[in-house]
């Protein structure tokens, strides 16, 4: 655990000269009901208490996480209700934070919120699964992007983007999740470049997988509206059974997650106070490794090596017996690559 001691002393050894005094930060928690923990609300505590203004914006002002950050008591710190799905509601947080500002614009706008559906194979997901992810994951943090810049601009600020490495290296059973996160990479990618005549810093975080609070729909309502969606050829070749066992998944993937969240947020610490920020953070286990192997390596090669490292659990589709695809021992058997890479990686 920090110190607010600590904290001090190792934002004040790389902080940009007076970054500390520069303006607000406005982080988007986005905390699922009945959540207290996560990368926003982990920032928004270690920033506040390290003596940095944060505007905390969260999905509910009256749930857990927002309670945990009031607790705190800190003059620092304000907690916004923000639903970055509402265009409404982040004009309200816009209007409110400029009135705060007194012209000193603001330092930093980190994009946090996210969303990851039960994961399901691609074929599975529902269109109503994609866009959600596309509207939490990326069109809120191009819009809250557009809306504050003004304010960015005025202090040569900084925007910190959450994105993931399933949105870099593609992930079975995450393709709404990891087609969102690619969108914001890329998207981020694009603003770094344009910002730059504006002195506007943007700065991508690529976390590898972390057990966070992003909201995470699953439970028997969603296998019943991947059941409802998908085509009645796709639930006999996939099988109930298969279906069924998907919301299990997400334990599975919990389990190879790191529960300490600090690499994340040293890194977007870093990325909005550093003199010289990176353009790219990938905090966490395999989080540069796994990417620099995808541009390395034969696709099929590479495409093996991640089918091991997801850990299927043993129920498999059952598709029809004209059509059986080969097992996943077959690939592997094909490459040797059993013994090469036993290794254990989270998936996010």
């Amino acid at each position: 655990m920090h110190t607010l001691h600590s904290h001090m002393c190792q934002f004040t050894s790389w902080a940009l000269p007076g970054a500390l005094e520069q303006g607000w930060i406005l982080v988007s928690v986005f905390p699922s009901a009945g959540c207290d923990s996560g990368f926003g609300l982990a920032l928004a505590s270690r920033l506040s208490e390290a003596g940095l203004k944060v505007f905390a914006g969260v999905l509910d002002e009256n749930g857990a996480g927002a309670r945990r950050l009031r607790e705190q008591g800190s003059q620092n710190l304000q907690v916004l209700q923000l639903d970055v799905t509402d265009d409404g509601q982040i004009e309200t947080a816009h209007r409110h934070v400029h009135s705060q500002l007194h012209n000193t614009g603001l330092w930093g706008l980190v994009n946090n919120a996210g969303v990851l559906h039960c994961p399901a194979d691609a074929e599975l997901h529902p269109m109503a699964a994609y866009r959600l992810c596309v509207d939490v994951n990326f069109l809120s943090a191009v819009k809250m992007s557009q809306v504050f810049l003004p304010l960015l601009r005025r202090s040569r600020g900084r925007i910190v983007n959450m994105s993931s490495m399933a949105g870099d290296v593609a992930m079975p059973m995450l393709a709404a999740y990891g087609a969102s996160k690619a969108a914001l990479s890329v998207f981020s990618r694009v603003m770094r470049l344009e910002l730059s005549v504006w002195g506007v810093t943007v700065v991508t975080i690529q976390p590898a997988g972390f057990r966070t609070s992003s909201r995470v729909l699953i439970g028997q309502w969603a296998v019943d509206e991947i059941v409802s969606a998908a085509s009645s050829e796709a639930r006999e070749d996939y099988g109930m059974a298969y279906i069924s066992s998907l919301p299990g998944r997400l334990s599975q993937m919990s389990r190879q997650s790191a529960e300490d969240l600090s690499p994340v947020v040293d890194a977007v610490c870093h990325a909005l106070l550093a003199a010289r920020p990176k353009a790219l953070y990938t905090p966490g286990r395999m989080g540069w490794f796994l990417p620099f192997l995808q541009r390395c390596c034969p696709a099929r090669v590479f495409d093996a090596v991640i089918m091991a490292l997801a850990g299927h659990s043993d129920c498999k589709p059952a598709p029809p017996c004209s059509s059986t695809p080969p097992q996943k021992n077959q690939i592997l058997s094909s490459f040797s690559m059993k013994d090469t890479f036993d290794i254990k990686v989270p998936i996010l």
